[in-house]
């Protein structure tokens, strides 16, 4: 694509002059009245802003008449749009210009109601320059290998709206399926988290840093809205961005939300994006107006697929704004602002097949969670995957807590009730944790199927993994003696930190009390103690993860994070819904049953994934359909938490707190418990529930502190333990309680 460069500075107090040159021939100048320029402002301030696109009151027509004054501004008399148009490749229009002129919308020029930057075969790419320093004398040559991109979405609470930041992962994931894109996820959403990332992976290993989430301005600074440690808003500069990532720049970033290329106080001020350029960014993406989560995700999805195919990075951008305007009809096509220096615009990798491409070093960790029988993945995909963000941020700060921190874990337990997604989340953490190696294993694991460990590791030799398979094999040698040599800083496993995961722990692993409550299985109480004990006694950075539907006990001398999991909150139900064919919303199916089938799921996860299959089955007639549903649902109760009748079996009490818990529909603290369950055990009722999987218990986001709650699943199954006057009795107290605590006296809730 040709380069032509425009100019545009104030000469005196009284007129601009306009420079544009190609190829660095000598640039045609002409100078226009200021009036015309102060014109043109105030035209653009009243038909293109923030509260317009959201009004919605401007269509095509009013668009195009103002890309076509745009246009007429910048042909003038000599008609400079010619020869860029003329171009057979297409250009690229860097625009050098003062703040208000640089942040008018050259992406609307258009002649004739057509718009030159999404028609005809060449169509033109403006860029707002930002520097002034001199172009790089020597190509930038594509690495030959996939595209690697660095993805980190700030979600803070209380901050409006929630992004769907799950959906535009997925989207990237599936438009370069094909090539397979690296693409590594920072969860935390923290500047503390970019940095970790970034030095952990080293200078110049990524060719893309994703920032999805929103800016804004403080004091006329534009920041970028990420989250502080527990999940809480926070903000950070482009000179922040810039030493989280130590100077270390991709070829491009995309800031990836609404208002990330607005310029407040009409260009006054720079954009989020045009900030990260003179931070040292080479060329940055960001949105000039509110953009739709949809238009995002599909501008994202069309970009990263032609950059992973090896397409040029202006031919790209290109290619992306076309698709959202003439394939997704979106009329946020004009939003995507590109800010750059002077690096080149060109590809950042080499095509699939290029000659000694490497392959993709990253593995979807969902195909090491197989059924051994249908060798089919048990857990969510990548793209499938929606939610549960803060137990993913606690469990990332567990997981990778140095050793010689007080009170760090050795190991992870993931509890919860069946269905809820434990290993789902444990195949995440993995994906979220790509420099350590995994190591897997489901079910019963007993000496024989420990041993299988030194398959599941990639050694550097041969030799290396003979050894290790020596050192295991060796049972005159007690096992954590074993262990504790071959995770030694000096020992095979020194130098490569591993996750131990025992996905579906309570199938073989945990044997039952007669009070109902699990202790670890022989094999286990030899194996697993001796796992723990091995990487606190060596200091490695190798964990374990566990899930399981039952608490146990921990080992003695060792410690173990607990992370309960809840159901779905309602934001992350409708995110779920929205990956499945049959249950969302433009789904072809009955409305009422496909209502019903949600109603019934009750915020379960597996749930939704099973009635979303059935609902959509030819063999059955409405009725019937209905009848399955209902029929599906009762089995799943049977089989998750009527197994070896454990509701039945607990004590009068203990259930009859389930009951007055179930009258509020969402998780309350512990003092809210004790205000509807006034009882002299309601402690160890508590724990005891918990420990069992009868009670959720997860961690407030604001209070950080424990709230409980009973799963919708049951519902059904409690309610009839207690009268109806119980059960207004039991609302009374839970709003007495919550009004207290959220209302007349909100910091006590917290211990604070």
């Amino acid at each position: 694509m040709g380069t032509f460069e425009l100019e545009v500075f104030a000469q005196t107090s009284n007129y601009y002059e306009l420079r544009l040159s190609f190829d660095g021939a000598a640039p045609q100048t002409r100078n226009l009245d200021r009036a015309a320029v102060d014109e043109l402002i105030t035209l653009v301030e009243r038909d293109y802003s923030s509260d317009a696109h959201a009004q919605r009151v401007y269509g095509a027509v009013r668009l195009a008449q103002l890309g076509t004054r745009l246009a007429e501004f910048l042909d003038g008399d000599q008609r400079w749009l010619t020869p860029i148009l003329a171009h057979p490749a297409g250009a690229v229009l860097r625009i050098a210009a003062e703040e208000r002129l640089r942040h008018l919308p050259w992406e609307l020029l258009a002649r004739e109601g057509t718009f030159l930057t999404v028609a005809g075969r060449a169509p033109l790419l403006p860029v707002r320059a930002v520097g002034t320093h001199a172009a790089l004398t020597s190509p930038v040559t594509p690495n030959n290998r996939p595209l690697r991109v660095l993805f980190m979405a700030a979600s803070p609470e209380g901050v409006e709206p929630v992004l769907n930041f799950e959906a535009e992962e997925a989207a990237i994931l599936a438009a370069t399926r094909r090539t397979g894109t690296d693409l590594v996820v920072e969860e935390s959403g923290t500047l503390d988290g970019l940095r970790f990332l970034s030095r952990a992976y080293g200078p110049d290993h990524f060719d893309v840093l994703h920032l999805s989430g929103h800016a804004t301005t403080d004091g006329g600074e534009p920041v970028f809205v990420v989250e502080g440690e527990f999940g809480g808003r926070a903000t950070a500069t482009a000179d922040q961005i810039a030493q989280a990532m130590q100077g270390h720049w991709p070829r491009l970033v995309f800031v990836s939300g609404c208002l990330t290329a607005d310029a407040p106080g009409g260009g006054v001020f720079p954009s989020m994006s045009e900030s990260l350029v003179d931070a040292g960014a080479p060329a940055v993406l960001g949105w000039a107006l509110p953009v739709g989560d949809v238009s995002a995700t599909d501008f994202a999805a069309a970009l990263y697929q032609a950059l992973a195919d090896g397409g040029s990075l202006n031919q790209a951008v290109i290619e992306a704004r076309r698709h959202l305007f003439h394939d997704k009809k979106s009329n946020c096509w004009h939003l995507l602002r590109v800010y750059a220096d002077r690096s080149p615009l060109t590809p950042l990798v080499t095509p699939l097949h290029n000659r000694g491409r490497r392959q993709s070093q990253v593995r979807a960790a969902d195909q090491q969670f197989l059924d051994p029988q249908t060798q089919l993945s048990r857990v969510a995909s990548r793209a499938e995957f929606v939610g549960r963000r803060r137990i993913i941020q606690r469990c990332l700060r567990a997981l990778r807590q140095p050793a010689d921190t007080p009170g760090a874990a050795q190991g992870l337990l993931l509890a919860g009730m069946g269905g809820l997604g434990k290993s789902s989340l444990a195949s995440r953490l993995l994906e979220r944790m790509p420099i350590h190696q995994h190591v897997v294993w489901y079910g019963q694991v007993d000496a024989i199927k420990f041993r299988e460990l030194t398959t599941k590791i990639r050694f550097d030799s041969v030799e290396q993994a003979e050894e290790a398979g020596k050192i295991l094999d060796n049972e005159q040698v007690p096992l954590p003696t074993r262990l504790r040599h071959l995770l030694d800083v000096d020992g095979l496993l020194g130098g490569t930190p591993c996750l131990f995961v025992f996905d579906d722990f309570e199938s073989g692993n945990l044997d039952t009390r007669d009070d109902g409550s699990r202790v670890l299985a022989p094999a286990m109480a030899e194996i697993l103690p001796a796992l723990l004990a091995a990487i606190r006694d060596t200091g490695s950075p190798s964990r374990v993860i566990i899930t399981s539907r039952y608490r146990f006990p921990t080992p003695a001398g060792t410690t173990v994070a607990v992370e309960a999991l809840e159901t779905l909150s309602p934001v992350e139900q409708t995110k779920k819904i929205a990956n499945l064919v049959n249950l969302r919303p433009e789904s072809t199916i009955d409305p009422a049953i496909r209502d019903r089938a949600i109603e019934a799921a009750a915020g379960n996860p597996r749930l939704l994934d099973w009635l979303n299959r059935i609902v959509n089955d030819p063999a059955l007639d409405i009725d019937g359909l209905l009848t399955a549903i209902e029929n599906e649902t009762d089995r799943f109760r049977r089989e998750t938490v009527l197994a070896d009748n454990l509701l039945d079996s607990q004590p009068l009490e203990l259930r009859r707190m389930l009951a007055r818990i179930n009258v509020v529909e969402l998780p309350v603290p512990a003092a809210t418990v004790h205000a509807m369950h006034q009882h002299a055990d309601a402690d160890r009722h508590i724990q005891r529930a918990v420990q069992l999987g009868l009670l959720e218990e997860g961690i407030d986001p604001e209070t950080h502190q424990p709230r409980y709650y009973v799963s919708n699943v049951l519902h059904p199954l409690v309610r009839p333990l207690i009268t109806d006057d119980e059960y207004i009795e039991a609302c009374a107290a839970a709003a007495q309680s919550l009004y207290q605590l959220w209302v007349l006296n909100p910091a006590a809730s917290d211990g604070r």
